[in-house]
């Protein structure tokens, strides 16, 4: 892991556009700070395990949809 590169770990940001939503939407949704909500679509943080369940329930996706998978 290079801690000079941003990991991307999720696709919320992906798949908040291909549903025509926005950060700001989520954020709505879960009452946080559009502010936090930005630093996980840019992949600066990462929303726990229970907030990811929470997006992934909203948008109505498979919670892997969510993540960048690790297959190769």
């Amino acid at each position: 892991m290079q801690s000079s590169l941003i990991m991307r770990l999720n696709r919320i940001k992906i798949v908040l556009h291909e549903q025509g939503k926005t950060s700001k939407d989520l954020a709505q949704e879960l009452s946080k700070a559009q502010s936090t909500v930005s630093r996980w679509c840019t992949n600066d943080s990462q929303p726990s395990l229970e907030t990811l369940y929470e997006i992934a329930v909203w948008l109505k996706v498979d919670i892997r949809e969510l993540l960048v998978s690790t297959a190769s």
